[in-house]
């Protein structure tokens, strides 16, 4: 049901991370063809400056995801409905520090520390007006997209990035190729598309349909601090990647001119569209390692890695080779005359980079994992090798004797240091090097219930649902339980589950699965118990018949009067059902 459910969010959060690649794209095809070589060397100056506002927004985003899984997976609804005011008040204070900020800097000429470039620095200063105003909208719908994956309704974020595509294209189209706007309508075309793409997303929330209800009141300061803390290792390889950009572009201006600085842009841009890939599988594993940490659920929290190693990575390596076999083509979508020297360059970059990929994958989820499992210090020091240090050390080396391809090499290089770095980590806390997955991940000995502590069975029809009760009673004599609580546990299950296949399985024409885990720990059985089908709240159903007819629902009616406990929730489309005995 995990890898399932990996595979269905996926989708919806490739698109989400291609939205501001897109708007990137757009931006490049438009400069390199309508401008002129000099405004695409703005459009990849600014680079460094965006992936530092992408750092911000990808901190709260990490830090209010993690924590509204963790308090998902302990069913804690008041603290999430916390924790989503106040990455929203975070997120619109800082779009506005950051708004002001970058119009200053333009307005009074302070971007001597991106370029001296004399024919460059004019057209980068009206770049940044435009951009200045897109940067509250670029922020906040970070957050939204999150928060509209909790609420399961990618729909609505598929929506809005299909209304930003079309509109960013418009709008360039106008101001860039017929108003002649050159580098500030490039950047205003983009902005402008930003703020429909948020409200789209926002609709939802302002129109009161959401479960996630904003409330304007003074901030926990300790919450604040933990989506800081939290949230930070995961996005300083963002704020790592924006002084590295910083310290590339100045490499290649020394060594190769603003021509590297083009080539290098337009490389990065095409190939982000296709990093969409990775980032979207990291934010649904993000998503759910933290569910699967608030649950204490092992088993699911290692399979998530699993998939990453076993699916994801093997696609990757499918789309990287497609991509290198489409070097000359994708090329030749920005620079027409295979003379010039940015051609080859931009071509070698379409042939090397794309080897980064499934390397990026196995070190974006262990990062993931790690900054879920609150191994902080780890994360801050993998990505900063991962971010800055390795490449900017690499190219510094290479690019005085190969020139323009030490910086894709780097890249490549920094890919293995990064994998290296995670295995003798492990190899450290394990002191061996790690054989299993738990051990490569590091995973505590005392992490949620033991191997003997629980068992997991899953089911497929009803033939299988009605043998379910005698296993889990032979399971819970076994673990010392009272005989009494024993068949009560597998009474619950059995009630359940058939409930499932009777009104659940024949909604739809679609195979689903019922998985059941167990647990006896500290003389308590807990049973938690998923399904694939359309949401149902036995809570909502019990009420109904409470008073009412005596054999209607009966089996539910059961449930609830023999558990001490009974919490459910609807989790990005699973039903999860938690009963304590």
């Amino acid at each position: 049901m995990v890898r399932k459910l990996m595979f269905k969010l996926l989708p919806v959060q490739i698109l989400l991370a291609a939205a501001g690649t897109i708007n990137m794209i757009v931006s490049s095809y438009f400069a390199s063809n309508f401008v002129g070589t000099e405004a695409m060397s703005a459009v990849g100056l600014y680079g460094p400056l965006n992936m530092f506002f992408g750092a911000f927004a990808l901190m709260l985003v990490g830090g209010s995801s993690i924590l509204c899984g963790e308090y998902l997976g302990k069913n804690n609804q008041v603290k999430l409905q916390e924790i989503y005011s106040l990455d929203i008040i975070i997120s619109v204070l800082a779009g506005l520090f950051f708004t002001v900020t970058v119009i200053l800097l333009a307005l009074f000429d302070l971007t001597g520390f991106l370029t001296h470039d004399a024919t460059v620095r004019p057209l980068l200063n009206r770049y940044l007006i435009g951009q200045a105003v897109g940067i509250i909208p670029f922020i906040l719908s970070s957050q939204f997209a999150s928060f509209l994956f909790i609420e399961n309704k990618g729909r609505i974020t598929q929506l809005a990035v299909l209304v930003f595509i079309v509109v960013n294209l418009v709008l360039n189209y106008e101001f860039v190729a017929v108003m002649h706007m050159e580098s500030f309508g490039l950047a205003l075309a983009s902005s402008i598309g930003m703020w429909v793409y948020l409200i789209v997303e926002a609709w939802y929330f302002i129109s009161g349909r959401s479960h996630l209800r904003f409330a304007l009141k003074k901030p926990d300061m300790k919450d604040c601090a933990a989506i800081l803390r939290i949230g930070l290792p995961g996005a300083t390889i963002n704020g790592y990647q924006t002084f590295r950009g910083l310290i590339v572009n100045k490499l290649l201006e020394t060594y190769v001119g603003a021509v590297g600085i083009s080539a290098f842009a337009t490389a990065n841009y095409i190939l982000a569209l296709f990093w969409a890939i990775p980032v979207g599988m990291q934010a649904v594993s993000r998503m759910l390692m933290s569910v699967a940490i608030g649950e204490e659920d092992r088993k699911s929290l290692t399979e998530v890695m699993r998939v990453a190693l076993t699916r994801y990575v093997p696609l990757m390596c499918v789309v990287s080779a497609a991509v290198i076999f489409m070097a000359y083509p994708l090329t030749h979508i920005f620079y027409k005359d295979p003379s010039d020297p940015v051609y080859m360059m931009t071509v070698w970059g379409f042939r090397i980079l794309p080897l980064c990929m499934p390397l990026g994958i196995v070190c974006m989820h262990y990062v993931c994992y790690a900054q879920a499992a609150d191994k902080q210090k780890f994360v801050h020091v993998l990505t900063l090798f991962d971010g800055m240090i390795t490449v900017s050390l690499f190219t510094a080396i290479l690019i005085p004797s190969i020139g323009m391809n030490s910086v894709y090499i780097a890249n490549v290089i920094n890919g293995i240091v990064s994998i290296l770095i995670a295995i003798i980590y492990s190899a450290i806390s394990n002191k061996h090097f790690p054989r299993t997955l738990d051990e490569y991940m590091v995973i505590p000995d005392d992490f949620g219930a033991g191997e003997d502590e629980h068992t997991e069975i899953s089911v497929k029809n009803i033939d299988e649902a009605v043998t379910i009760s005698q296993d889990i009673q032979e399971f819970c004599l076994s673990k010392g339980i009272d005989k009494r609580r024993a068949n009560y546990a597998g009474l619950a299950a059995e009630e359940m589950v058939v409930n499932v296949i009777d009104h659940g399985f024949t909604k739809d024409k679609k195979n689903h699965s019922v998985d059941v885990r167990v647990v006896c720990k500290n003389d308590e059985v807990i049973l938690r118990i998923k399904d694939d089908c359309v949401p149902f709240d036995p809570k909502e159903r019990n009420h109904l018949t409470e008073g009412g007819d005596a054999v209607s629902n009966v089996g539910i009616r059961t449930v609830y009067s023999i558990a001490n406990d009974i919490n459910y929730q609807n989790l990005f489309g699973l039903n999860v059902l938690t009963i304590r005995i």
